[in-house]
Formats: structure tokens, C-alpha cells, sequence
């Protein structure tokens, strides 16, 4: 963890960072963990959920609750992503920290948030890479197939095509920053590229 820490926390200006992994890998725990660290090397952090901007569900279940394929493809507005969080953060300093509330199926109606000069922002979520999301570093979080299926609750094991698709066609651990293999979660080994 000190390893990411100090990898975000040596780069100038607004830096973001996207930790992508599937829910079991627990993507929204390592991205919180990075906050309190970041803080106290006088950064100021700010979170968003990729869960806070999926598409109305008229078009995330457009072919049914569990079709694996739409999971992966229909359920994230990764335009929404980019055009109202990952872009503005960096141009003008300034994002919106949530679009749509996917239980009540509706705008959150949140307004844009300023961001200070040297703000980290940390975006956790699923399927997030190779879909042209700016960021100044990305990790993902991996394990083995095994223990992906094993971690899976079963009333949710209808998604484990779509990480297996994404796994094959996008190559996550090929294209993220830093990779975190999350096999055993209380010796997690990071493999940091270039």
C-alpha cells in the first residue's frame, strides 16, 4: 500500500487514480485505503463510486437482470465517467461526485464540486479499464478464476462471464499501472509497471 501511496503522492498537480477490480476483489476498500495515507502527506483526496454512474435501468437490463454480455457493455455510463468527473477534475479542477441512483433509478441531482490544485481524486469500480477513462494511474485488482468463483456470492455468479470476457478481450493486468494480486487479502502483492 505505502508503494501506491507514494506513486500518487509524488506526482504534481490533480492526479487521478482508478482502482478497478470485480466486487469480491474488494475495489472500493484499497481505494478508500489510499485517503487517510494521502491526507497525511498534505494531499487532499476525493472519492467517487463507479456504482454512482451506471445507466437508467431501461438500458442496463434492456436484455434481461443477468445477461453477463450487457453487464459488462450496458451497465456503466463510462462517458458520463469521463465527461462530468475524470476530464473536468483535471481541466478545470472541478467534478461531479455522482449522476445517477441506480436503486431509485434517477438523477441524484448533485451539482459540481471544486477540487484545490493538488487534489487526488480515487475512483473505485468494475470493467473500468480500456474504455478511455483518463487517469494518471490505474490498478487492478486480480485473482485466480478459482478464487473469483469461490468469493462470489451465488446469487451474483451470473456476472463471472463477463469478467472472464473482460479478463480475455480487455487484458486489465496488461493495461493498469499497477496490478494487486488480492489472493490471499491479507498478503497482497503489487506489481507496479514501467
Amino acid at each position: 500500500m505505502d508503494r501506491l501511496v507514494q506513486l500518487v503522492a509524488t506526482r504534481d498537480g490533480r492526479v487521478r487514480v482508478i482502482v478497478d477490480g470485480a466486487p469480491s476483489t474488494r475495489p472500493d476498500a484499497l481505494a478508500d485505503a489510499l485517503v487517510d495515507p494521502l491526507r497525511a502527506l498534505g494531499r487532499p483526496v476525493v472519492r467517487v463510486h463507479a456504482h454512482d454512474f451506471l445507466r437508467p435501468a431501461s438500458v442496463r437490463f434492456e436484455h434481461g437482470r443477468h445477461d453477463p454480455d450487457a453487464y459488462l457493455e450496458d451497465r456503466l455510463d463510462a462517458g458520463a465517467l469521463a465527461r462530468e468527473v475524470l476530464d473536468p477534475f483535471a481541466a478545470q479542477g472541478r467534478f461531479l461526485p455522482t449522476l445517477w441512483d441506480a436503486a431509485a433509478d434517477r438523477s441524484t441531482r448533485a451539482g459540481f464540486v471544486d477540487a484545490p490544485q493538488r487534489a487526488v481524486l480515487v475512483l473505485d469500480g468494475s470493467l473500468l479499464l480500456g474504455r478511455w477513462l483518463d487517469a494518471e494511474l490505474t490498478v487492478h485488482l486480480t485473482v485466480r478464476p478459482a478464487t473469483l468463483t469461490r468469493r462470489t456470492p451465488a446469487e451474483d455468479r451470473w456476472t463471472l462471464p463477463a469478467f472472464s470476457r473482460y479478463d480475455e478481450e480487455t487484458e486489465p493486468t496488461q493495461l493498469a499501472d499497477a496490478v494487486v494480486h488480492v489472493d490471499d487479502p491479507r498478503h497482497p502483492a503489487l506489481d507496479v509497471r514501467g
